[in-house]
């Protein structure tokens, strides 16, 4: 495809999108991460001499939540020689956080599932946390943090109704096609192990089947091609997947619901909401609580620009960007917690099967927008105000009320943060989430802040007028889509020749020599949970 033909294509969603009403006194512009930095590592050929040598036991290189779960990690185990590079400013990866109007707001991950038993390792650190503690017998959680009622609501129809499920005026044969759904996910989940982390549960056939074909495909099969549970499904994924049901795979699709709260169709006995964990900033109230006790061993603003193993230990070159000099750590082992197509890039002579992971795999682009608005909005009739508000049919995601969690009585000024996903928005294969990437960083601010004003003004009309800040954080490569594979294998079970037994059979490290790789991306798709675990096991 050629340039002008693929940047048209691009454009088309946001093409015709201006608001009605003025919007010249919003100012903002785009915050958060600094693409440049790592894009130092594709345009600069050659680097100087390192000016300085650092020497420590254990270095990180990345600090988003598999880094500093690794961090963590070494310092339960008593090491404290360590040190945790990091690009960015802060620590964090896509769960860091920002300020506007004196409000906090995430610039990325915003909340966290309540971790099953499975994800033991979560728990601990809840617990540590102060925000789960055992009363009379029984896991209680803190409430201050749990996601206050209305929690999440749907605009559909002309109106708002409560829960992410059309149902308002829809038909019986769409109702009966919930059900369908919801049977078909229940059956799997009684006869296959579903878990998070996913690698704490075996890879069988039925799952490499699944993990072979689309979920699109695989509702085909089903027959289940009501649009209404199309969109939802599809919204699913994008969600937390970024790309759409024709992109990720069967097995990604059915594991959203099989791993955590199964699919609740109207009715059914299990149509309880799942409980989650929330804050103004978002997942930041966890990453800053991560990156705390490091003080002095996190290092930010570091370009990791070459790992290689050494015959006594592991060496590392990094640009310093405050300094703009190239330094040169020495460590007797290293945690590779980088996305996986930069661990490729970095490491001097990588495996085969880590280049080969690396080409294999694709990334979804997001724009995150946060929102200052200086006075409540207007509402339209049916469900109340709530934390998450999606609008069907809509490009973007919805957005998510930073002050629902403040309990204020009046509402009043807040920040509203808008998601978009960018993974399916042309392109297939290897192509998955180029256009999105062009457009992030091809399209001015203004022409962002006009498309999102006029999709949430559908529903809000008098959001521009009340509107003062509009901030965009793009992520480029924000996580990893767990798109069909060609062997039918999930995620780190790829590669299963690479695995190192610790002290129970379900625990395994992805090792090169001195080097342990953590990253979300070794589990084929990014949450919390999968980082968060992976990180603890390479420490």
């Amino acid at each position: 495809m050629h340039r002008r033909q693929f940047l048209s294509t691009a454009l088309l969603p946001l093409a015709g999108c201006q608001p009605q009403a003025d919007v010249s006194h919003i100012s903002g512009g785009f915050t958060g991460i600094g693409h440049a930095r790592g894009h130092l590592l594709q345009q600069t050929p050659t680097w100087p001499t390192p000016s300085r040598t650092r020497q420590t036991d254990v270095l990180i290189a990345g600090g988003g939540v598999a880094g500093l779960a690794a961090a963590r990690g070494l310092r339960l185990k008593g090491i404290e020689d360590f040190a945790l590079l990091e690009l960015e400013d802060s620590a964090g990866g896509n769960s860091r956080a920002g300020l506007l109007g004196g409000m906090a707001c995430p610039q990325g991950a915003h909340y966290l599932p309540l971790p099953g038993d499975d994800a033991w390792e979560v728990q601990d650190l809840l617990e540590e946390l102060g925000l789960r503690r055992r009363v009379a017998g029984r896991w209680i959680y803190d409430e201050r943090h749990l996601c206050h009622s209305p929690q999440e609501r749907l605009y559909f129809n002309g109106e708002w109704q409560d829960g992410l499920l059309p149902l308002q005026g829809v038909a019986a044969d769409t109702l009966a096609q919930y059900h369908q759904f919801a049977q078909r996910v229940e059956q799997l989940r009684h006869t296959e192990r579903w878990s998070m982390p996913a690698a704490k549960s075996p890879v069988t056939p039925v799952k490499q089947a699944l993990a072979a074909l689309t979920f699109e495909a695989w509702l085909n099969q089903q027959q289940l091609t009501d649009p209404h549970l199309r969109w939802y499904l599809n919204y699913c994924c994008r969600d937390d997947y970024g790309a759409g049901l024709a992109q990720v795979s069967a097995w990604a699709g059915i594991h959203y619901f099989a791993s955590r709260h199964g699919f609740a169709a109207p009715g059914m006995e299990n149509a309880e909401r799942e409980g989650l964990l929330t804050w103004p900033e978002g997942n930041a109230w966890l990453t800053r609580r991560l990156a705390a006790p490091l003080q002095q061993r996190l290092h930010t603003g570091q370009v990791v620009l070459r790992v290689t193993n050494l015959k006594h230990g592991v060496e590392v070159d990094v640009f310093n960007t405050a300094t703009q000099t190239v330094e040169r750590w020495q460590a007797r082992r290293a945690i590779v917690a980088l996305p996986m197509f930069v661990a490729a890039r970095v490491l001097q002579n990588p495996p085969d099967w880590l280049r080969q992971a690396a080409a294999r795999m694709v990334y979804a682009p997001w724009l995150v927008a946060n929102i200052q608005l200086q006075q409540a909005l207007h509402d339209r009739p049916g469900a109340p105000p709530s934390w998450d508000n999606v609008l069907y049919g809509a490009a973007g995601l919805g957005y998510v009320d930073a002050m629902h969690q403040s309990l204020q009585s009046v509402p009043g000024a807040t920040v509203l943060t808008y998601y978009r996903a960018l993974g399916d928005l042309a392109g297939a294969g290897a192509a998955l989430g180029q256009a999105g990437r062009r457009l992030l960083l091809e399209q001015p601010w203004a022409t962002w802040r006009n498309a999102i004003l006029a999709e949430l003004s559908a529903v809000h009309p008098d959001l521009p007028a009340k509107t003062r800040q509009i901030d965009l954080t793009r992520y480029g490569h924000a996580m990893a889509v767990p798109v069909p594979s060609i062997d039918g294998k999930i995620g780190l079970q790829r590669f299963q020749n690479k695995r190192k037994q610790l002290q129970k059979s379900e625990y395994f490290q992805i090792t090169h020599e001195r080097l342990n790789f953590a990253h979300s991306d070794w589990a084929g798709y990014s949450v919390f949970e999968e980082a968060f675990t992976l990180g603890h096991w390479a420490a």
